[in-house]
């Protein structure tokens, strides 16, 4: 998913063997050990070529290698997640400065840290609430925007949860549905079902490059897993959530959704609760307008919009400190 994304912006890319050690058996354990010698020697190659003068790690064991193999270079760590996983706690030893979403990270580390924010791309800056909603053919004004995302590879579970409800939700609401490309088909062969008036108020797509900031600007709700985005994305356009953090991959996204939800900017519902309450859940946030107005007031105060230009500081910094 990275590779693509980075080279769509014309970035140039390497790739590095590596493998995870934490959780691993013991009959895989030497084969990834193996790997990550190899990451090592990879990742010499590459600093021999490419001379950085600075690293910037955001976590995965991905970056194990690479960081040991330029560990006498100056290095900038930014945990995107409330919670550091087991790499970065790693990485935060070789780190010379480490940068975080959210005052909450601090804990989890004995080095100072910075509170950045976490960074967002500059064009979803340029999206205004009218001009997104054109975008999208979101035309009724009467009724509110319900975005329905699960990120880069969409959500099963939350899809299909959805999909079967439609014909109630699209009463109430607009609806965008960012559904991933594995539910894509299932998904168009649902709105076939629906009436003409329904299809009118139901924008399904199986993954938005540059409109995603549309989605985001149009929508008065969102359910959402709970990655590292939604710290930045959602209280930038101050949008309420629904948050389902997925359970397979250990606490991270319980920890965010907790973040924003102990703030009132988001409600949480369980994964294995999604068939019992979401349809509950969004009905009512969508009936009490004034419930929502409190969780975006409560969501937009988390906003910090200099993130990325806090940490490029950092970045250049470093740098200097290097020549």
């Amino acid at each position: 998913m990275e590779a693509e994304l980075v080279k769509r912006e014309g970035i140039p890319f390497a790739t590095i063997p590596a493998a995870g050690l934490h959780g691993v058996g013991l009959r895989a354990l030497p084969r990834n050990i193996t790997q990550l010698a190899r990451g090592v020697v990879a990742s010499h190659k590459i600093l021999r070529e490419f001379k950085p003068d600075v690293l910037f790690f955001t976590g995965g064991f991905v970056a194990g290698p690479m960081a040991f193999a330029g560990r006498n270079i100056p290095t900038l760590l930014f945990v995107p997640d409330i919670e550091p996983g087991l790499a970065l706690k790693s990485l935060a030893r070789f780190a010379d400065c480490i940068t975080v979403s959210a005052t909450d990270s601090q804990k989890y580390f004995s080095k100072k840290v910075t509170v950045t924010g976490y960074p967002l791309r500059a064009d979803l800056e340029a999206w205004t609430r009218s001009e997104a909603r054109r975008t999208l053919g979101l035309h009724n004004e009467d009724l509110p925007v319900l975005l329905i995302y699960g990120g880069s590879k969409g959500a099963h579970s939350i899809n299909v949860a959805i999909l079967p409800h439609l014909p109630t939700l699209l009463e109430m609401a607009q609806v965008v549905h960012i559904t991933g490309q594995s539910d894509w088909e299932t998904a168009r062969s649902t709105r076939a079902g629906l009436t003409s008036g329904q299809k009118t108020h139901y924008h399904a797509f199986p993954y938005l490059h540059e409109e995603i900031g549309a989605a985001l600007a149009s929508a008065d709700l969102v359910v959402s897993r709970a990655g590292a985005s939604t710290l930045g994305e959602f209280p930038f356009f101050g949008l309420p959530a629904i948050l389902v953090p997925y359970p397979y991959a250990w606490r991270y996204q319980k920890v965010n959704a907790d973040h924003l939800a102990e703030r009132g900017a988001a409600v949480i519902v369980k994964d294995e609760r999604l068939q019992e309450e979401l349809l509950v859940v969004v009905k009512d946030l969508l009936d009490n307008p004034s419930k929502r107005k409190a969780m975006k007031v409560a969501m937009r105060s988390l906003v910090q919009p200099q993130a990325a230009q806090a940490i490029a500081g950092q970045l250049l910094a470093l740098g200097e400190q290097r020549l």
